[in-house]
């Protein structure tokens, strides 16, 4: 039988929304990742996760040209087309220059917020037979949650790295993690120990 492994997913740490050049890098939500010094601490646990053994993915949101994949009536993504975000193929959809990427790991592109929904995710995790997902990444209330409440609900153990979490307030982050409690185990990037299941 396959040997069960694990997965450190980082979570749309991409430049629109994470670099401080980009749309959302002079807002809330690039004042809270640096604040809370997400991109160093998250490379960090790249490393970590890979000297461990652990394989390490990449989640991003983006939209075709012309943007056919964006949902109209969504308050999250409808604005995209009107201000130029997360076109694929260009800068903001680039994972954040300071996380190390590698041939071999997991890519994920996603067009609503879970990254589960209408993505490969799914067949790439049953193809590597991965049972534990370890997460982090920006916003704390979309993605974070959401891939906390898919993978829960497909039996995978969850794990989130708290402190490399960020939302659009030091609040608002907060409600967050305590409200994905039930459905995860939440660490630190100081106590995790990255390991197969």
């Amino acid at each position: 039988m396959q040997q069960a492994n694990a997965l450190y997913l980082v979570l749309d740490m991409q430049n629109d929304l994470v670099h401080e050049d980009g749309p959302n890098g002079k807002g809330p939500l690039g004042e809270q990742v640096r604040d809370r010094q997400i991109l160093a601490k998250t490379a960090a646990a790249i490393k970590q996760a890979r000297e461990a053994g652990v394989l390490v993915g990449f989640v991003r949101v983006g939209f075709s040209a012309g943007y056919p994949e964006c949902p109209p009536n969504s308050q999250v993504f409808s604005a995209a087309p009107q201000h130029g975000l997360f076109k694929l193929g260009e800068w903001g959809t680039e994972i954040h220059p300071l996380l190390e990427q590698r041939e071999g790991d997991i890519q994920v592109v996603k067009h609503r917020v879970s990254p589960f929904y209408s993505t490969t995710l799914q067949a790439q995790l049953r193809a590597r037979n991965i049972t534990r997902i370890y997460c982090s990444g920006v916003s704390t209330q979309a993605v974070v949650q959401a891939t906390v409440r898919d993978g829960h609900d497909r039996d995978l153990e969850m794990i989130v790295l708290e402190d490399l979490c960020a939302a659009h307030s030091a609040e608002e982050h907060r409600n967050s993690i305590q409200s994905i409690g039930r459905f995860c185990k939440v660490e630190t990037a100081a106590t995790v120990t990255f390991a197969r299941p």
